[in-house]
C-alpha cells in the first residue's frame, strides 16, 4: 500500500501560533491537589508544588495553561483563593460536587506557571457572577497599584502586576449542566458588557467568547452565530471544545474521528465569517480550541465517587496506544488549520484526562498521549505547509473516504528544519510513503521517530512504560524524495535539516 505527498515551501497555510500547544488545569479531581501541588511529597518545593511534575511539564514546553476551569469557574469566587492561606474558606464545589480547600489560588498558580515556562489563560465566572467580579479580578492581576484591588494584591506579597493577557469569558455557557447556564441572548449580552468593562481596565488584553460546548449540542452552530452577533467586535477568539472516545471498540472508526473535528472547525469558521459579512466587518475571528482530548475510559468509575471529598480521583483516564494515535491526528488537524486555530488546550495536564499521571506520595509518569503532544510541541514550531496528498482510503461506520495517511508538515525557517508528522490509520498493513521535498534543496534527513505497538490497548503505568517512541524508523532521503515505511497503526515524525 502506497501514499504520495508533495511538500513545497511556497504552499504556506500560516505561521503556527505556539499557543496551539497549550493545556488546561482545573480545580477538578487530582489535577491541582495531588497533581501539581502536594506539600508532603518528597519532591515538593517551598510552595508545596511537586518538582517531578514540573520537570515533566517543562519537557512538554507548554506555552499557555487555561485556569481555573472549566465547569469549576462558573461557581468560583476568585477572592476565596487569595490572601493568607490559613484564612481562606473551604467551599462546596458544585460543578464536580467536591470540597474546595482553596490552598491554591490565583497568585500561587500564576507563580507556578511562570516556573514551568507557561503563560496563563484566565477564565472569569459568568455563571453565578459577572461584570463586577471579572473587572475586579483583572484589576487585581494586571493593574500596577494605587487602587483597592491592585493594592490588595501588593499586600498579598505580589508587588508587580501579573499582566495576564488572555481571558476566557466564562465556560460552556450553553450547557444545561453549567452553573448559571445561559441562553445565547443572555450570554451574548453579558459577554459583551463584561468585555467592555474589562477592556476599560486593561485595553491590552485579548478575550475568548464561549462557543458551543460540542458539536452535539442542539444549539450548534446557532449559538455561535447568535452570541457573536453581540460580541464579534468585542472579542478576539471563539472557543471550541471536543472530546472523543472509542466506546464501541471500533478502532477504524475511532481513528477517523478527526474528520468530525475537521468538519467542526470548518463549520465554526464559516459561522464566524457569516457574522463578519453580516456586520460588514474587516476583522477576522480566530478560534481557541481550548478543550480537546480523548475522554471516556473513566466515565463509569466517576459515577461511583462519593461527594464532598477533597481531590477524589475523578476523570483519571488511563490512555492506551490507540488513544495516542488519535491525539496525534488531532494535533495534525490543528496544524492544518493554523490560519484560524491560534490557541488550543489539551484538557487536562495532570491526572485529570491528562498526559501526566501521579501517585499521591509516589511517582509521576508519562501516559501514552504524552509523546505525540511532546513531539508536535517540540518540532511543530514554524510555518504550517499544505501538503498535496494522494492516499488510499477506507470507509468506517460513520465516515467515508478516510485517508489512511493523516499528515501535516511544519517548516521551521529559523532553524532550517522540516518536520513531517504522519499517522498510518491502517490497522493491519504498513504504508509506503513517498514525499517530494525538492523545493528544500540541500536538506538532509535527521531522524525518523516512530510510535508503534502490537497491542492497541497497551498502556503505561508507574512501574512500566510499555508504549514509547523509538528513533529506528527507516526513512531515507534521496534526490529530493523522502521514502519511509509507516508501520501499521503508527505515529511518525520525520525530520529534515539543511546541511
Amino acid at each position: 500500500m502506497k501514499a504520495r505527498m508533495i511538500v513545497d515551501k511556497s504552499f504556506r497555510i500560516a505561521q503556527v501560533d505556539k499557543r496551539i500547544y497549550g493545556s488546561f488545569i482545573e480545580h477538578l479531581g487530582r489535577a491541582v491537589y495531588g497533581g501539581i501541588y502536594e506539600p508532603g511529597h518528597e519532591t515538593a518545593d517551598a510552595g508545596g508544588f511537586r518538582s517531578d511534575v514540573k520537570e515533566l511539564i517543562k519537557e512538554l514546553n507548554v506555552p499557555i495553561i487555561r485556569y481555573p476551569g472549566g465547569n469549576f469557574v462558573s461557581g468560583y469566587n476568585w477572592e476565596d483563593g487569595v490572601g493568607p492561606v490559613t484564612e481562606r474558606p473551604k467551599r462546596l464545589e458544585l460543578a464536580w460536587r467536591t470540597l474546595e480547600p482553596n490552598e491554591v489560588g490565583t497568585n500561587e498558580f500564576i507563580s507556578w506557571a511562570k516556573e514551568v515556562g507557561s503563560e496563563v489563560m484566565m477564565a472569569v465566572n459568568l455563571g453565578t457572577r459577572g461584570i463586577d467580579a471579572a473587572r475586579n479580578l483583572l484589576e487585581y492581576t494586571n493593574h500596577p497599584g494605587g487602587t483597592y484591588w491592585s493594592d490588595l494584591r501588593r499586600s498579598h506579597g505580589y508587588e508587580q502586576p501579573h499582566k495576564i493577557k488572555t481571558w476566557c469569558l466564562g465556560n460552556e455557557m450553553d450547557g444545561p449542566w453549567q452553573i448559571g447556564h445561559k441562553t445565547s441572548a443572555e450570554y451574548g449580552r453579558l459577554a459583551l458588557e463584561t468585555a467592555k468593562a474589562m477592556r476599560l481596565v486593561d485595553p491590552a488584553i485579548e478575550l475568548v467568547s464561549c462557543g458551543s460546548s460540542s458539536t452535539g449540542m442542539p444549539t450548534f452552530p446557532e449559538w455561535e452565530a447568535a452570541t457573536l452577533d453581540h460580541t464579534y467586535e468585542a472579542v478576539d477568539y471563539i472557543s471550541l471544545h471536543q472530546y472523543y472516545g472509542n466506546r464501541d471498540n471500533d478502532t477504524a472508526n475511532y481513528l477517523a474521528l478527526t474528520l468530525d473535528m475537521d468538519h467542526f472547525i470548518h463549520t465554526v469558521k464559516s459561522t464566524c465569517d457569516y457574522i463578519k459579512a453580516k456586520k460588514r466587518s474587516k476583522k477576522t475571528m480566530y478560534l481557541s480550541f481550548d478543550e480537546w482530548n480523548v475522554w471516556y475510559h473513566s466515565n463509569d468509575a466517576d459515577r461511583q465517587i462519593d461527594p464532598w471529598s477533597v481531590a477524589p480521583p475523578q476523570l483519571e483516564d488511563v490512555y492506551n496506544f490507540e488513544d495516542a494515535i488519535l491525539v496525534g491526528s488531532m494535533l495534525i488537524t490543528f496544524l492544518r488549520h493554523a490560519d484560524r486555530v491560534k490557541m488550543a488546550c489539551l484538557a487536562q495536564l495532570v491526572n485529570v484526562i491528562a498526559p501526566i499521571m501521579t501517585e499521591n506520595g509516589g511517582r509521576a509518569w508519562k501516559q501514552t498521549i504524552f509523546y505525540p503532544y511532546l513531539h508536535v510541541s517540540k518540532y511543530g514550531r514554524g510555518v504550517s505547509l499544505l501538503p498535496i496528498v494522494d492516499s488510499p482510503k477506507y470507509d468506517s461506520k460513520d465516515f467515508t473516504d478516510v485517508p489512511y495517511l493523516d499528515s501535516a508538515v511544519v517548516h521551521n525557517e529559523a532553524d532550517e528544519e522540516i518536520t513531517i508528522f504522519a499517522v498510518n490509520r491502517h490497522l493491519e498493513e504498513a504504508l509506503d510513503l513517498e514525499c517530494d521535498v525538492r523545493s528544500f534543496e540541500g536538506y538532509r534527513l535527521i531522524e525518523h521517530i516512530v510510535m508503534e505497538h502490537d497491542d492497541l490497548k497497551a498502556v503505561n503505568t508507574a512501574s512500566e512504560e510499555t508504549v514509547k517512541p523509538h528513533n529506528r524508523g527507516e526513512a531515507k532521503l534521496d534526490s529530493g524524495h523522502v521514502t519511509a515505511r509507516l508501520a501499521k497503526a503508527s505515529w511518525n515524525v520525520i525530520r529534515l535539516k539543511k546541511a
